[in-house]
């Protein structure tokens, strides 16, 4: 398979998501902050919205160098891993075991499911056959984008910040070095594993390597930004541009501070790209500048710094670049609908995105700049009978059902891992 991306809005051919499992309905009031999400959640409903969501994705994307197709689902992907070869199966089971101590004796328990079911269990942490629970659920895993990053022809395998996605990351580095869809990659050595203690180790005073791809946006030919936050360290950041300039991979790392905040916990959080002169941000942090900081390391050595990234923007990518503004940049909507994701959307070609149902005041902020809000369910009935076609949707906004999806804090930007765009 063809694994390319040098822009966040060049034509979505090829991504990886995650149906929202199990697991997720087992998630306490308790446990919820300790798993990382803000709320407990209704399964079946998330499941739809979700299903909503890839049901259009299926009529956007389109891989014809995969054989799996441009949508492609995580589970799916395990499953087939853990059949390519037993023996290396059992030593990730041992580690998995190892990992959430259980005994020993539970490896040959796991064994003896089929691949899918195993999988299953991986995921979710629950043994559905015998209705027994060996560990915790991995919630977030529906949150794909920050398992791993496609650098141009490379994918790096992110690090987790938290002890509740460290499964999730066991279960991404397994599927990228046993799945045949990734062999070349693995063969032509372009994965960048950052968990790889050797090449990535902590700093002289302690620091530890920690990435999530929320952080990280392939945004221009020659500039990856990686966002300095709740989640991503700056010892990371100096890690992982020192191995793409020996690469040769990239000019120029952008470091941007934003604020150690659950809601900012990621760049994403406050900004994506959904055109090609167009930025949907939260204000105060992105075009003000409060509290953030722009450097711009390039593999020269020299460093650029801005005061916001309005600034770097205007000053080193693009002097056109428009600002849209969430809650249409008045408090208290934009802080509501930063918080609701507002900000977080995926472009699937230039001008054409997903966002949330719950963002009204970003919406006419859209509307305002010649953008069409169109709803998800109706699109998704349209294009099934015909009525609409694909190519023929441009500048458009498709607003997703979120009434479960966005109690989780994550977007459509979050929700997808883009492994092949059209080159930009």
């Amino acid at each position: 398979m063809k694994v390319y991306s040098n822009s966040e809005i060049g034509l979505l051919k090829s991504v990886l998501v995650h149906r929202p499992d199990e697991g997720i309905a087992r998630i306490s009031p308790k446990r919820a902050e300790e798993l990382l999400f803000d709320d407990i959640v209704h399964l079946p409903r998330m499941q739809y919205e979700h299903d909503v969501f890839t049901n259009l994705l299926r009529h956007f994307v389109s891989d014809e160098s995969s054989s799996k197709g441009g949508l492609i689902f995580m589970h799916e992907l395990l499953a087939e891993s853990l059949a390519v070869d037993r023996s290396k199966t059992e030593i990730f089971l041992e580690k998995i075991i190892r990992y959430e101590e259980l005994p020993a004796s539970f490896i040959k328990y796991l064994q003896d499911l089929t691949e899918e079911q195993l999988a299953e269990t991986l995921i979710s942490g629950y043994h559905k056959q015998d209705e027994r629970y060996l560990f915790d659920p991995i919630p977030n895993f529906i949150f794909t984008r920050d398992i791993a990053i496609t650098v141009k022809d490379h994918i790096i395998i992110s690090k987790a910040n938290k002890e509740a996605r460290f499964r999730e990351n066991l279960l991404t580095r397994f599927i990228l070095y046993n799945h045949p869809t990734f062999s070349d990659l693995v063969e032509n050595d372009r994965i960048i594993n950052l968990n790889d203690i050797e090449k990535f180790p902590p700093s002289k005073s302690g620091e530890v390597v920690s990435v999530e791809g929320g952080d990280v946006m392939m945004f221009h030919e020659n500039y990856l930004l990686i966002g300095s936050s709740e989640r991503t360290s700056d010892h990371a950041i100096q890690s992982l541009a020192k191995e793409l300039f020996t690469r040769g991979i990239i000019e120029n790392v952008v470091r941007i501070k934003i604020p150690n905040n659950r809601s900012y916990m990621h760049i994403d959080t406050i900004f994506t790209q959904i055109d090609r002169n167009v930025i949907v941000c939260f204000k105060p942090i992105v075009y003000d500048g409060l509290s953030s900081r722009v450097e711009v390391h390039n593999v020269s050595g020299k460093i650029n710094v801005y005061d916001s990234v309005r600034e770097f923007m205007w000053q080193e990518i693009n002097p056109d670049m428009r600002f849209i503004f969430a809650g249409e940049g008045k408090s208290p909507y934009q802080d509501r609908e930063q918080w609701t994701d507002g900000c977080n959307m995926v472009s699937i070609k230039p001008g054409v995105a997903f966002s949330y149902d719950r963002n009204p005041h970003t919406d006419i902020a859209l509307q305002k700049d010649g953008y069409t809000i169109v709803e998800a369910e109706s699109l998704l009935e349209k294009l099934n009978s015909g009525e609409v076609k694909v190519e023929n949707i441009n500048r458009t906004i498709i607003n997703l059902p979120s009434n479960e999806l966005s109690r989780a804090r994550g977007g459509s930007h979050c929700m997808t891992c883009p492994i092949l765009r059209e080159n930009i």
